[in-house]
């Protein structure tokens, strides 16, 4: 391992946990955010008007959220690099 990859996993060691905690806190901003860029995406395809219409706002949501659950284990669980 060079310095360079050294000095790197030593910062996300330190900092791991407290991105974690960024990301829980400021979760309700995420999914607002996420929320009206995914109704624009859902108003800009036409296709939308003439099929079944998909409501993308939920389903992203819960994209999102499971996202984001995954994100905060990876920073708070110890990885075993085996």
């Amino acid at each position: 391992m060079n310095i360079r990859s050294l000095v790197r996993e030593t910062i996300f060691r330190l900092a791991r946990h407290d991105l974690a905690l960024f990301l829980e806190e400021r979760e309700d901003e995420l999914l607002r955010i996420f929320r009206e860029e995914i109704q624009r995406l859902d108003d800009r395809i036409p296709e939308e008007n003439h099929f079944i219409d998909i409501n993308m706002v939920p389903l992203g949501e819960l994209i999102l959220k499971a996202s984001l659950q995954a994100l905060r284990r990876f920073l708070t669980e110890e990885v075993n690099n085996e």
